[in-house]
């Protein structure tokens, strides 16, 4: 008859192999500030989203004409279900005029996304920016 066996040590022992077990990358989020150009791929506008903790949704737009750069914000909220990214938009400035804006991901990774504006399929790609990052003059891309 085999002795029987002590547990004593057992949730010591759990804690380290669970700590020495690898651990499995966190997913990208969508979460932080993306700056990107606009109708897709032109130089003259571009913009950076902040996508907030919570579904806020912030974004700074510059349209360059002949040098000279005309800004705007927009804020909302955004939501993501599956592959589906709908932002909830209010333009400030204006009338509070309200309008959902549907994406879909086609990648997202810790640095870089990519996204198609459903209703014209334009395609946009996003870098990931820090916070305080500021877009470029307008001097500098037309």
């Amino acid at each position: 008859m085999r002795p029987p066996v002590s547990l004593k040590g057992a949730p010591v022992l759990f804690a380290l192999l669970l700590a020495a077990a690898p651990c499995a990358a966190a997913p990208a989020t969508l979460v932080g500030n993306w700056f990107g150009s606009g109708q897709p791929d032109d130089k003259s506008e571009m913009y950076i989203d902040h996508f907030l903790p919570g579904g806020v949704f912030r974004a700074e737009h510059r349209l360059c004409r002949q040098g000279k750069a005309f800004d705007g914000a927009q804020s909302g909220r955004w939501s993501l279900a599956g592959d589906i990214l709908t932002i909830h938009v209010e333009i400030e400035g204006q009338t509070r005029v309200a309008r959902d804006d549907v994406y879909r991901l086609v990648s997202l990774d810790a640095q870089k996304q990519t996204s198609v504006y459903l209703p014209m399929n334009f395609s946009y790609k996003d870098r990931r920016v820090e916070n305080g990052f500021k877009m470029p003059d307008c001097d500098l891309t037309s």
